[in-house]
């Protein structure tokens, strides 16, 4: 046994000849030399710059290099260390004890979940965590060091928000007491005897789980691997399931389940194994492996001071414990098949329960449906008895109506859901037919209204056929024979008794019985007496027995027109305008006929004889006959607007303007060629003066008067003529731009009031909009000219037509100057 670690050298170091090696420890020389700011620097030689770590050093201030070799004086006396009394062989063994438990624990000893904590750093701090609340030492002045130097590092820290006394970082995070050093225990690993955190570190790092939690945990793991002191072993723990934690898992063991029926009975060959087995079930197969096994059990192994030992176990008996878990497996699945019997018991006696009630339920309400009945039948064999032909009391019509309203209030659903048509058939039709017996529809037909809309509601349940609802068969049955009979003494000419009767009647019979009616025996009267009409000898015209049937018939009259158009053509074509009669017969079938072949009838038989009486017209200033113009004239709200104007172009204006150039080429008197022009313009309607080629043919004339008094021909010219030529044509073009303009705002408001359904957006909202609405209506170029005004006015190209608005009135360009227009005449120009 070697005696050198009982040397030590003159400087008090362990002298070892063998192994010179430095000791990387922190010592309490390092601690205090790292904590004293204000320690004195050890100024470098020029050896030690020279040789570095291998320069010989003779302070013992400072502290031995990495990798050198300590100089050793070999000429100072050997010092001994005194090694102490011998000890018994007790205390060695306490000592021994003793040194078991320093020594290191390893690694794998150790719980999974010990390990290092998460610390909460960076902006997660508190306030109160931005500081030391303790401290070994205060550091007022620390960084006073920097006066010995220029102290640039404290002005640059100061210069990016630095604070004397509070840590660095963005929300002062940072520590200000340099770290703190805590001396292990013993000699084992990092964590070996707890947490090594300072209290210090845990106010500036706290761990996010408790540390107390922590340690608490730690010795309980630890505690574990340390043997017993008593000695004495545990005592086994069992285990106990009770039936209600069975039941709650609420299943029965898969090992155990009762297999299918279609796999019972598969035979399955197993050679997985050494030998072949043959099984009959897939049960079967799934049971192999819970046989025990054959072989011994494995032995444990266990560590001693002497070595390794193998032992066998006391008591295994693997036959024994398969049979047992076996029995407790079985012991479950009938528990758990008693416990769901017993739940299947109580949920059917729960159903039984309910059962008995609904049918319980039922039988009262047959009980009810049965005392209903007994009741009906009372109320039905009572009327029977009345309906006998020798009963004293026999039964009326209005008593039966009051039976059924107690069937209806009384036994609503008795009543509802029996055959009403049989028992209307029995008691009620030979009493309506009894009723309606002396009855002339033609004389009175409002008689019996009350009482069928009485029976109506008694008897109608919304059907449409006439085997459902038994109102359907009385009207049918009963009341359809009696129309039938004045079928034949109707006369179509004579109309109204009967259009009175099924007015008053079409609100309560049928709408199909009402439709047969008018199919069956209106119409074919009506058909056949047209044929029959003569519009040249019958003195009682057409429309009066014809048009009131439109409300009932409407277009079932359709047919009839045809034959009455044609008969009328023949009548008009030895006609002549002068007679008036022809618009008499004409003019209520204005509104009958459709507006297509209204305007055809018209085109063909009236527009040509009324040209014809145009073209006889002689126009004549100083004596005039006007019966043929107001012969045509009077036909204008017969004839459209359109034939009426292309007569009058065709036959009338062109004669016209003819005598008005000869009278102005002989001298005229201008006052009267005033006036015979506004007299004619008079003759004429507002709607025919609006028409464009009307107005165009007025605008002529005028153009042809101002020319006549502006020219020079003549050596004599009446005072004051050119001037009224000019007032009237400036008056009579201002009033048609007025008319028009009133005419346009009419349908502007008209478009506004029935469009109610348009977006707001498609209004217009000035008149530009309007312009700009039309032309985009009729697919006309609106676009305004790049730098053309007009009087500061903005000009727009209308087709090929140039324009400029002004306070809501629109202006055309025309030979000399600008002059107002209508919209409508706009819209004409530019096509």
């Amino acid at each position: 046994m070697s005696l050198s670690h009982l040397y030590r050298d003159g400087e008090g170091h362990d002298v070892d000849d063998d192994d010179e090696r430095e000791s990387f420890e922190i010592t309490d020389w390092d601690l205090q030399n790292e904590f004293n700011p204000n320690r004195q620097r050890h100024r470098q030689t020029k050896e030690e710059a020279t040789y570095g770590v291998w320069a010989e050093r003779d302070s013992d201030e400072e502290r031995p290099s990495f990798g050198g070799k300590r100089a050793r004086d070999y000429s100072a006396p050997v010092s001994f260390i005194s090694a102490g009394l011998k000890k018994g062989a007790a205390e060695e063994a306490e000592l021994e004890d003793s040194e078991d438990e320093e020594k290191p624990v390893k690694q794998d000893d150790f719980p999974k979940d010990f390990g290092p904590k998460k610390l909460k750093t960076g902006g997660n701090f508190k306030p109160s965590q931005r500081s030391f609340a303790g401290g070994a030492k205060s550091f007022v002045d620390f960084g006073s060091w920097e006066r010995h130097t220029k102290g640039i590092g404290q002005k640059l820290l100061q210069k990016m928000g630095y604070v004397p006394g509070r840590g660095l970082g963005k929300n002062a995070q940072g520590i200000i007491n340099p770290i703190e050093a805590k001396q292990r225990k013993g000699k084992g690993a990092v964590g070996a005897y707890g947490s090594e955190r300072t209290p210090q570190s845990l106010q500036d790092f706290p761990v996010v789980d408790s540390e107390d939690e922590a340690e608490e945990e730690f010795q309980k793991e630890l505690s574990q691997w340390r043997k017993d002191p008593s000695g004495s072993k545990k005592k086994p723990k069992y285990s106990y399931k009770t039936v209600e934690e069975l039941k709650a898992r609420g299943r029965v063991s898969k090992k155990l389940s009762v297999p299918q029926k279609e796999l019972s009975q598969v035979k399955v060959i197993d050679m997985t194994g050494r030998e072949q087995k043959v099984y009959y079930s897939y049960s079967q197969m799934s049971h192999k492996h819970s046989v025990p096994d054959d072989g011994l059990p494995t032995a444990t192994t266990q560590q001693g001071a002497a070595g390794k030992e193998t032992r066998a176990p006391g008591f295994a008996l693997p036959e024994l414990e398969h049979n047992l878990q076996l029995l407790i497996d079985l012991t479950e699945q009938e528990i758990l098949q008693s416990d769901r019997r017993l739940q299947y018991e109580r949920d059917l006696v729960v159903n039984l329960s309910h059962e008995l009630d609904k049918v319980a339920e039922v039988l009262a309400r047959e009980e009810r449906a049965i005392a209903n009945l007994g009741g009906v039948l009372e109320l039905v064999g009572e009327c029977e008895r009345r309906l006998q032909p020798h009963c004293g009391d026999p039964l009326t019509l209005d008593e039966c109506a009051r039976v059924f309203e107690t069937l209806r209030d009384k036994y609503y659903e008795e009543y509802r859901a029996a055959d009403r048509g049989d028992l209307a058939v029995a008691v009620v039709y030979p009493l309506v037919k009894e009723h309606f017996k002396d009855w002339d529809p033609l004389r009175d037909c409002t008689f019996g209204t009350d009482v069928i809309s009485r029976w109506k509601g008694l008897l109608s349940h919304g059907g449409q056929d006439l085997a459902s609802d038994a109102f359907h068969r009385l009207i049918w049955e009963v009341w359809m024979p009696l129309v039938r009979n004045i079928g034949a003494q109707w006369q179509p000419r004579n109309c109204e008794p009967m259009v009175d009767f099924l007015d008053s009647w079409a609100h309560i019979i049928p709408a199909w019985v009402l439709d047969n009616i008018l199919d069956q025996l209106v119409f074919p009267k009506l058909q056949k007496e047209v044929e029959n009409w003569n519009p040249l000898t019958d003195t009682v015209p057409i429309h009066s027995w014809i048009h009131p049937w439109l409300p009932l018939m409407r277009a079932r009259l359709e047919p009839l027109y045809s034959p009455i158009r044609n008969k009328l053509a023949s009548a008009l074509q030895k006609w002549h305008p002068s007679d008036a009669s022809a618009k008499l017969i004409l003019q209520p079938w204005k509104d009958v006929f459709s507006p297509g072949s209204w305007e055809a009838f018209m085109v063909k038989n009236i527009v040509p004889k009324l040209g014809m009486c145009l073209g006889e017209l002689v126009i004549n200033p100083h004596q005039q006959h006007m019966d043929a113009f107001y012969w045509a004239v009077a036909w204008e709200g017969m004839v459209s607007t359109s034939s009426l104007v292309g007569l009058l172009d065709k036959h009338f204006f062109p004669k016209w303007l003819q005598v008005l150039c000869s009278w102005l080429s002989n001298s005229p008197n201008y006052e009267e060629v005033t006036k015979w022009y506004l007299g004619w313009k008079s003759m004429f309607s507002d709607q025919v003066l609006a028409h464009p080629s009307v107005k165009d043919k007025f605008n002529e004339a005028l153009d042809i008067m101002n020319r006549a008094v502006s020219s020079n021909v003549g050596a004599y010219m009446q005072p004051g003529a050119r001037e009224n030529i000019a007032y009237l044509t400036h008056t009579e073009r201002r009033k048609d731009f007025q008319y028009e303009a009133m005419q346009e705002r009419r349908e502007a408001e008209n478009m506004a009031q029935r469009g109610i359904g348009v977006a707001a957006s498609s209004v217009p909202m000035s008149f530009k909009d309007l312009i700009e609405a039309k032309a985009e209506e009729h697919n006309i170029v609106f676009m305004p000219v790049i730098g053309k005004r007009h009087e500061g006015k903005q000009l727009y190209t209308f087709g090929r037509i140039a324009i400029y608005i002004d306070r809501g009135v629109v202006f055309v360009q025309g030979e000399k100057t600008w002059v107002p227009t209508s919209l409508q005449s706009l819209i004409d120009m530019a096509k």
